[in-house]
């Protein structure tokens, strides 16, 4: 009985130990705060939810820990209205030190290179709300100057935070932090609008789908950039007489349609049904070759079974990829806008050639860095 009852001892021990090892910590000091209350919060799909608090003392010292989740979570620490964002995606430390009166500005953080871009995004989200007051309020400026002004503002705001920090990781929680950041009441990053911002939307969703499958807020986000998808097309249509509206479908993968080496209009969402490896590609490279008989071994040995290719070329000399397409028994398209092109982006490729695998229900799967046994990859899926 005594060794039944040590041995269950050291199991809960060992438990206990295995729980704190999958929790991260957050801690830290906020100055000129004392007897001020502050909040642990998570923020949830549904909104913040207080998960622990404190009283400050003089030292205004802090400390709260939190179960690690296997996707980044995101939190916030607050004192009345001010406010300091936070995401963990590891058993980190994160420290934060402040004062309370520039608490939300203020801030200083360590032990995360993600919480400090988070604050950087931040700190330009309230200047461009600051600068963005600043011309509704100039009496010099008329009402439809003032909004281009605005406009102009938003636009170059936005350029600077998908190319300094989303495209640059579309993974990364900053990046999916910087998607939902508002001006006002209204998404800095929409949607649903017409500006294009879905592509954003949809690079970073798709890097979810891939590095962190099956959670919650990476599936939120695939469902919203597939229904902006959607609408931009609906928008497109509406001014298209060639294409009816009602015909537009959403699917599990952000589609491509491009044109084939033999003229006809090919989409990665008329494939459901069957296994896809979408291999994006240039035919220019040195290594081009071997690649493409890896593929026709592939495709020979698969393509009965349900195995389809559908390859993307970004070369630029349309005519040298129709020559070297031409025997290709598989969905050769090609991409007019090369290396530079919004699709690349929009999957975070960020170097070539590149490949994902998409499953019979049309949904996105795995990328290249995930499959270290590609045929082993496309056999489970078959």
């Amino acid at each position: 009985m005594r060794q039944l009852t040590l041995a269950a001892t050291m199991a809960a021990a060992l438990a206990l130990a295995s729980c704190g090892e999958d929790k991260f910590r957050v801690e830290g000091s906020i100055g000129s705060a004392e007897d001020s209350l502050l909040y642990f919060e998570q923020m949830t799909l549904q909104g913040p939810v207080a998960l622990d608090s404190v009283r400050l003392g003089a030292d205004g010292g802090f400390s709260f820990s939190a179960a690690r989740s296997d996707a980044p979570e995101f939190y916030r620490l607050r004192i009345a209205g001010q406010i300091v964002n936070l995401a963990a995606d590891s058993t980190e430390t994160i420290t934060v030190r402040a004062d309370y009166p520039t608490m939300a500005t203020g801030y200083e953080v360590e032990g995360s290179d993600d919480n400090r871009r988070i604050r950087e995004l931040a700190l330009m989200q309230i200047a461009l709300q600051q600068k963005a007051l600043a011309l509704t309020r100039n009496t010099a400026l008329g009402q439809q100057e003032a909004a281009d002004s605005i406009r102009a503002l938003l636009k170059a705001h936005k350029d600077r935070v998908t190319r300094d920090y989303i495209f640059k990781d579309p993974k990364a929680p900053s990046s999916y932090f910087a998607l939902f950041q508002a001006l006002g009441n209204t998404l800095i990053f929409n949607p649903g609008g017409a500006d294009g911002d879905i592509r954003v939307f949809a690079a970073v969703a798709t890097a979810w789908d891939t590095f962190y499958p099956g959670s919650l807020r990476g599936e939120n986000l695939h469902n919203i950039a597939i229904e902006g998808m959607k609408n931009e097309r609906i928008i497109e249509a509406k001014s298209s007489a060639s294409v009816d509206p009602a015909k537009v479908t959403t699917t599990g993968i952000i589609d491509i349609s491009l044109t084939d080496n033999h003229g006809r209009r090919r989409s990665l969402s008329e494939l459901k049904g069957q296994v896809v490896l979408l291999d994006f590609h240039l035919f220019a490279l040195k290594d081009s070759p071997q690649r493409i008989l890896m593929l026709r071994e592939l495709y020979n040995k698969y393509h009965g079974r349900g195995l389809e290719i559908y390859q993307v070329s970004v070369d630029g000399d349309e005519h040298f990829w129709k020559q070297q397409t031409a025997q290709l028994p598989w969905i050769s398209v090609r991409d007019a806008d090369g290396v530079g092109s919004q699709r690349l982006a929009t999957y975070n490729v960020t170097g070539l050639p590149e490949y994902f695998l998409i499953d019979r229900g049309n949904n996105l799967v795995s990328r290249s860095s995930q499959m270290p046994d590609l045929e082993k990859a496309i056999e489970a899926l078959l």
